[in-house]
């Protein structure tokens, strides 16, 4: 009899299959990674190389040269505009306004009655006190002939006399109140608004106008203690107001004020300025420069050349020179300087720079030091030392 063949099971593991298809999977992976890593490593070694020959090109910019000028010194401040004679004019004594002689605004002579107050009772009194007063004169006469005849004593003259000086007193007191009531121009001017009317009881000091002298004008402002070494009275004033753009008045330095003051150590000044149009009125703000009698040679370039920075001015010069790639190009080199008085659209250099020295006018914000440079100057805005705005 034969032997039962041995039973065979449905399904068996085979580890060592599965295992060695993980550790292809696996290389598979790490080839395929390989492979990116060295073709983005080749990518970003390109790169670099690129990056280290890559020339960048020019920057297109505008050019001005460095110019000698002859400048007028001047000192610049902020003041105001006065009257060269102002009041509020006021009664002196209690009354009822009984005539208005002024418009608002209008310009009046010195003496001009502007207001009149009633004064019909003083002359009333004025009458009596002049009738009384003619009668004393003539008491006083006959008094004095009679005492060259020795019809009368010396005590009965003296009586007399001191009748007739009393009556002539009343006379003399009563017009002067009736002169008081009677409000007049000081000076010629030009009156403000009037704050009374007419029938209205004024006591003594309410306003009635304003009376402002404006020709000429003053100008007060203020200048540093520095500045008494250079300016002296008699010196050129310029002034300028906002109100009327583009113009400017001329006149004289004619006060300085012979004390500093301790809060700010300025001195006061004041300038004398023709104002015959009238133009000028007290209050208004007003831009100074007093003019120096001789004019100083400096450097001066345009403001839009001059890179503003914390730690120091400075401006780009231009000259040719080799760029990164070797060729000869026209390069910027940044160069520090220091600034002066600043005039319309010109900056003075006081040092850093010499006459003649060309510099990039705009464009000096995107530029480094020896970066390649190309000169457009068709588009190159104008560059007036007094440049007049025009309104669109």
């Amino acid at each position: 009899m034969h032997a039962p063949a041995p039973e065979v099971p449905l399904s068996s593991p085979r580890p060592a299959s599965r295992v060695k298809r993980w550790v292809i999977g696996v290389l598979l992976l790490v080839a395929v990674f390989a492979g990116l890593v060295a073709v983005k490593a080749g990518q970003i070694v390109a790169m670099i190389k690129a990056g280290e020959t890559f020339v960048p090109p020019p920057e297109s910019v505008t050019s001005a040269q460095a110019e000698s000028f002859g400048w007028q010194g001047t000192r610049s401040a902020v003041g105001t505009v006065i009257a060269l004679r102002g009041v509020t004019l006021s009664a002196e004594l209690p009354g009822v306004v009984n005539d208005i002689r002024f418009e608002n605004g209008a310009s009046v002579k010195k003496g001009q009655v502007l207001v009149q107050l009633d004064t019909s009772s003083e002359l009333a009194q004025l009458a009596g006190a002049e009738a009384d007063a003619e009668l004393s004169r003539l008491n006083r006469d006959r008094a004095e002939k009679l005492n060259a005849q020795g019809a009368n004593t010396q005590s009965d003259l003296d009586a007399v006399r001191a009748r007739a000086t009393q009556a002539a007193a009343t006379v003399a007191h009563l017009k002067s109140l009736i002169a008081k009531k009677t409000i007049r121009a000081p000076f010629d001017g030009r009156v403000g608004i009037r704050q009374v009317e007419l029938g209205q009881l004024v006591s003594p000091g309410n306003p009635i106008a304003s009376l402002q002298s404006t020709s000429p004008a003053l100008v007060e402002f203020q200048l540093p203690q520095q500045a008494l070494a250079q300016v002296k009275q008699g010196q050129k004033v310029r002034l300028r107001v906002d109100v009327f753009p583009g113009e400017s008045w001329e006149g004289d330095l004619t006060t300085i004020n012979p004390e500093v003051e301790m809060s700010s150590r300025n001195v006061r000044m004041r300038a004398t300025v023709p104002n015959a149009d009238g133009r000028l009125l007290p209050g208004m703000f007003a831009s100074v420069e007093v003019l120096s009698d001789a004019s100083e040679p400096v450097v001066a370039i345009p403001a839009t050349a001059v890179l503003f920075a914390p730690y120091g001015d400075s401006v780009f010069t231009l000259a040719e020179g080799k760029d990164a790639a070797g060729k000869t190009a026209l390069l910027a080199r940044q160069q520090f300087v220091r600034l002066g008085e600043r005039r319309g659209d010109y900056v003075a250099v006081t040092s850093g720079l010499k006459p003649g020295q060309t510099v990039v006018s705009s464009g000096v914000f995107k530029l480094k030091n020896g970066a390649a440079v190309v000169v457009n100057n068709a588009l190159a805005p104008p560059v007036e030392a007094a440049p007049q705005p025009v309104n669109p």
